[in-house]
């Protein structure tokens, strides 16, 4: 074997994959080994370069999808002018739960419509017709684990470990597609011109501008498209200077997930030929 994707849950990497690294290329899609400072975390059109290091064989960690999405659209934005901080707020599918989730969303929105109450199994509460400000488990510090992931996976990324990012993340009932409203601020000026040109060169997005008949991406729409991170409604903070608000679609099953695997593992086929 020369190359595994590992698409289960954690515990199932914790167990298997740093074996099979040892014999091969492992491409890991959960949060077991994202933290590792030994283990390359890679969003492959942004941070690429941290595949040097590894060799015909070694293990690979993918950011969760959020942190994918975030990262791709901001990394053009800061080797611009310099990202200094960025509040987000994330809108995710419940896809990003697993089918189960997906299963309760459909059946509760079957039975709501049908007069029945939702049974809320998948998420504590109800998700139909609902937004819920929790992904994951809440910490004792108040954040939950996926704001926790979300700021410390794009920091590695984009290899600012000192950058301020406040998120809150919020699970919202549409089975596929994250969307991120991003408020960034940046060291040096820059208009919404220079912002789009860099955006539209950017690898893996696609910028939608107002003036297109799209208007500006949403996940039933442009996000189920598997190639790209979509970024719209760009303009300029009116309250801040040197700062921009983006929103941000990518479909975090396709693009975000499985599509960053397989170019994780194109990268590393292509120099090892």
């Amino acid at each position: 074997m020369d190359l595994a994707f590992f698409c289960g849950r954690a515990a199932l990497s914790e167990r298997y994959a740093e074996a099979a690294a040892a014999h091969a290329w492992v491409i890991d899609g959960s949060a077991a080994f994202r933290t590792r400072a030994d283990v390359p975390l890679v969003a492959a059109d942004v941070n690429a370069e941290a595949l040097d290091a590894v060799g015909t064989r070694g293990l690979i960690a993918l950011p969760g999808s959020a942190s994918v999405a975030l990262a791709t659209a901001l990394a053009p934005l800061h080797a611009l002018a310099g990202l200094q901080r960025a509040d987000v707020a994330t809108y995710q599918a419940v896809s990003g739960s697993g089918r189960g989730a997906m299963d309760e969303l459909a059946g509760e929105t079957v039975a709501m419509l049908s007069g029945k109450k939702a049974r809320g199994r998948a998420f504590g509460r109800q998700i139909a017709f609902n937004v819920i400000p929790q992904v994951d488990a809440l910490e004792a510090d108040g954040l939950t684990r996926e704001e926790r992931r979300l700021w410390e996976e794009t920091r590695r990324v984009l290899g600012l470990p000192h950058l301020k990012i406040n998120a809150t993340a919020v699970r919202v009932p549409v089975f596929f597609g994250h969307s991120l409203a991003v408020h960034a601020t940046f060291e040096r000026s820059l208009s919404v011109g220079e912002a789009a040109g860099v955006l539209q060169r950017g690898a893996g997005l696609s910028l939608i501008e107002a003036a297109s008949a799209t208007e500006f991406p949403t996940p039933a729409t442009l996000a189920m498209a598997p190639d790209k991170v979509y970024v719209g409604r760009l303009r300029a903070d009116p309250t801040r200077d040197r700062a921009l608000n983006i929103w941000v679609v990518g479909d975090n099953v396709r693009k975000c997930a499985a599509h960053n695997a397989v170019s994780v593992a194109h990268i590393l086929v292509n120099r090892h030929q």
